[in-house]
């Protein structure tokens, strides 16, 4: 099959939008990708390309067709303009690919924002082919969240707008279950939906690089974005608790909004040797610092039926990597991490029963927490590796 791949971000930028283009080509299909210019997460364009270098490459034997992007920036004015201005020129761009080459299915990778469906739709209704959305956030859901957006009327013209594209949409593949019951309630036949999970690297099996030098004792890490839906002031919380247990040490590996709010509780609080934001590292670097960890972390906000749905891809890396995972979660964080046995989790924002849990039953038996780790691994290799996944999807396409 010719395949075109409709995703906002995509190499060099790490999304599974990658490993779609560069994996399906291993079961015969050809792969042409539809995408923006590099600037995530950093708000600025990547050395090498700008509006007028690398337009067009190829990239792993995959066909790669960037469209004029506005960089995202810093404000959330900014990120508008950035997701605006690829649905504009991604669509343009995808009238004339739809004119020149002829395929047999569009999939939409749809991270935030669902509008960016809109260039696989306008070559969907072009050529007559199958389009398939792979949904990874919920909208309007995600965009209240988000950006505080609470007028009626702003938010119900947006749900229209999801409800029709979800109708173009040939299948819906969700990334949790959870995503079900939210989809189903925008007039969506649940036949249409297939469960097509998240995946993560082999982390367990990647090499180790070097890393900075990280504290001796007992580590709870949090990798990964440190956004205002980690909830970091409530982690800030379950340190305060167990502050007098002087050899549990706090690492926050990754950036984002909130990185300035922890770094500022540490120097507020002098806790300056027992919690470290060591800052953002690559994707290669984290076998190495999961390695270092006895237990990762796990916070998320529960006001939106949308976060309490979704399955965080930084949970299916740790278990990839076989660590042990504590969460202050609701939902599908909490149900599976209760099905795989790979740890404790409490409901959102329970900073004292987190607390309490790790002072009872982590710390007191370290050994039998450091078993759940082997649990996670097992649950990741049965569902979540990128080979079964990548698998699903073709045999999906192909039907």
């Amino acid at each position: 099959m010719r395949i075109l791949l409709v995703a906002q971000n995509f190499y060099p930028e790490d999304f599974k939008s990658n490993d779609i283009a560069f994996e399906l080509p291993k079961y015969g299909h050809e792969v042409d990708v539809l995408t923006g210019i590099p600037n995530y997460p950093e708000g600025k364009f990547y050395k090498g390309y700008n509006w007028f270098k690398r337009k067009k490459e190829k990239v792993v034997g995959v066909n790669v067709m960037r469209v004029l992007i506005l960089p995202r920036g810093k404000s959330k004015v900014g990120l508008a303009i950035n997701y605006l201005s690829f649905c504009f020129f991604a669509s343009i761009r995808a009238f004339f690919i739809g004119l020149l080459n002829r395929y047999d299915c569009v999939i939409v990778h749809q991270t935030s924002p669902v509008i960016q469906a809109y260039p696989g739709i306008v070559v969907k209704k072009m050529q007559n082919i199958p389009l398939y959305m792979w949904v990874l956030d919920i909208w309007p859901d995600s965009m209240i969240s988000g950006s505080g957006i609470h007028d009626k009327r702003i938010i119900a013209a947006v749900d229209h707008l999801v409800k029709n594209i979800y109708k173009q949409c040939n299948k819906i593949l969700i990334s949790s279950m959870g995503f079900a019951e939210l989809i189903a309630s925008k007039d969506i036949n649940a036949d249409r939906l297939i469960y097509f999970p998240n995946w993560s690297d082999d982390v367990l099996n990647m090499p180790k690089i070097k890393i900075p030098d990280l504290p001796s004792g007992f580590i709870i890490m949090m990798a990964g974005n440190l956004g205002g839906a980690q909830r970091l002031e409530t982690v800030m919380k379950v340190v305060m608790e167990i502050r007098d247990y002087e050899e549990v040490k706090w690492i926050l590996v990754g950036d984002g909004s909130k990185k300035n709010v922890v770094e500022e509780f540490i120097e507020e609080h002098h806790l300056e040797n027992t919690v470290y934001a060591v800052g953002r590292f690559p994707f290669e670097a984290m076998p190495s610092f999961y390695s270092a960890a006895d237990a990762m972390l796990l916070s998320l906000k529960a006001e939106f039926a949308h976060l309490r749905a979704v399955i965080p891809a930084r949970l299916i890396s740790y278990l990839s990597a076989a660590r042990p995972v504590l969460a202050m979660a609701d939902g599908a964080v909490a149900e599976l991490i209760r099905e795989s046995d790979c740890g404790f989790a409490v409901p959102a924002d329970d900073y004292k029963g987190l607390a309490e849990i790790i002072k009872s039953q982590v710390l007191a038996n370290k050994k039998s927490f450091e078993m759940k780790g082997a649990n996670g691994r097992a649950y990741f290799e049965k569902y979540f590796t990128k080979e079964s996944c990548v698998s699903h999807l073709n045999d999906i396409i192909s039907q």
